[in-house]
């Protein structure tokens, strides 16, 4: 259940534009999202998350982070980024590994084939970002 939000002194026309950018936002973020799903899947096989946790992987020092580290960049549920690496990993893209020094924690290593997809992924994904959110072609 929504909370009742008081937004004070604002009132009518500042409020409805207030609403309107939300609104205009989401709308953006539909259409980006969207548009990275279709092609990233159709061009790659791969989901706008997983390319994202591919991108942090590939980004991080020696290819490897925790697994909170890697939920926090997908914006995924725990259970959800579980289920993420869990299809990488039997698509050979990452691997699991145990850290050295406290045996609970889990690291997330993006291996060889996981670099050469998300490789191959980068310049749709960056073509997509310009097109959807520059106007460029």
């Amino acid at each position: 259940m929504l909370a009742h939000v008081n937004l004070g002194p604002m009132k009518g026309r500042p409020e409805q534009e207030l609403v309107e950018e939300w609104h205009g936002l989401l709308a953006r973020h539909a259409a980006v999202h969207s548009a990275l799903e279709q092609e990233l899947q159709a061009e790659h096989g791969l989901s706008v998350s997983e390319f994202e946790a591919l991108e942090l992987l590939a980004s991080s020092d020696h290819g490897k982070c925790r697994g909170q580290d890697l939920t926090n960049v997908v914006h995924l549920s725990q259970s959800a980024a579980s289920r993420l690496v869990a299809r990488l990993e039997r698509g050979g893209l990452v691997d699991r590994v145990m850290c050295e020094i406290d045996r609970r924690g889990i690291f997330v290593v993006i291996t060889d084939e996981g670099h050469r997809r998300y490789d191959d992924a980068k310049p749709t994904h960056r073509s997509v970002l310009a097109r959807t959110l520059r106007g460029e072609d």
